[in-house]
């Protein structure tokens, strides 16, 4: 039994890998401060719970005594909040994840997995996408995941910190907040296809994402708890469009559920695609298609519906 920190542990992401560490049996604590997780998200999981900030440098530093790593999730992770809040998200994504360096360099050999985002890339159009492209960051909430990324990789070069940075693609699966303002597309469409309600796209749908499954997030953490030193691509590696993931989420619920096109929102990027072959070449190997991933989390959010 190993001790591990989750931090945004409440949060979408984190809430399935403090699932799957306490079902190993391992000691898990969560710090959240509940600003976008849930404790709602953690109930029936044998976890110790902690309802506090990364900013808090002493809390930070007690909670991670004696762990064999830190998963790191907690963050500002609105992009237009980011843009509205820079203050706040210097402050919470930069010097939170300082803090939780500071806590692993003091307790040897605790390795920090970082949760970073293709949104590093920015809108460079070329495809796939791969680490050593030069960043392109457009927004605090990106140049600050980019920031967490060259923090880690100092701490290890510094100070022997073992380290990994995962850039997530488009992460879906239950417990997504469908109610946020900044909610992604899957839960949206999900809970609007099981409602027979129209389903909005923005601009023709052609745009597309590469979609992964968050349970194979969840595999990708524990992989880079383990093995790895450097950032890598977290993704399928194929592109869905939207109006497809749109029609899929409609046949799988069998809706009623008409699509209706929107103008494009200014500022969208048209297509993205990872090269994941860096992290594969460690051993990643996703568990899940696009479809099968999509009915397992139809199945969470029609429940939901039924509560």
């Amino acid at each position: 039994m190993k001790k591990y920190v989750i931090t945004g542990g409440a949060g979408f992401i984190g809430s399935h890998i403090a699932e799957h560490l306490s079902a190993e049996g391992h000691q898990v604590i969560v710090l959240d401060s509940l600003r976008t997780g849930f404790e709602k998200n953690l109930e029936g999981l044998n976890v110790q719970f902690v309802n506090g900030d990364i900013r808090d440098k002493n809390l930070v530093e007690e909670l991670v005594q004696d762990a064999s790593g830190i998963f790191h999730l907690a963050a500002l992770v609105s992009v237009p909040e980011s843009l509205l809040r820079l203050d706040e998200c210097i402050d919470i994504n930069t010097i939170g994840t300082i803090n939780i360096l500071e806590a692993a360099r003091k307790n040897n050999g605790c390795k920090v997995v970082l949760s970073s985002s293709a949104a590093n890339y920015g809108n460079n159009p070329v495809l796939p996408k791969v680490e050593t492209m030069i960043p392109e960051p457009m927004t605090p909430y990106a140049i600050t995941k980019l920031d967490g990324e060259f923090y880690l990789k100092m701490y290890q070069d510094q100070w022997n910190v073992p380290t990994a940075s995962l850039r997530y693609f488009n992460v879906f699966g239950p417990r997504q907040n469908p109610q946020s303002a900044y909610a992604a597309a899957v839960p949206i469409f999900i809970n609007k296809a099981l409602q027979n309600q129209p389903i909005t796209i923005y601009g023709d749908g052609s745009q597309t994402r590469d979609f992964i499954y968050v349970k194979d997030v969840v595999k990708a953490n524990i992989l880079a708890s383990q093995i790895g030193n450097e950032t890598y691509n977290v993704a399928l590696g194929y592109s869905t469009s939207i109006l497809e993931l749109a029609e899929k989420i409609i046949e799988i619920t069998n809706s009623k559920s008409q699509i209706r096109f929107l103008e494009e929102r200014s500022g969208d990027i048209k297509h993205s695609k990872a090269d994941p072959s860096k992290f594969n070449d460690l051993g990643f190997k996703p568990g899940h298609s696009i479809e099968s991933a999509l009915e397992e989390t139809i199945r969470f959010y029609h429940q939901e519906l039924l509560k």
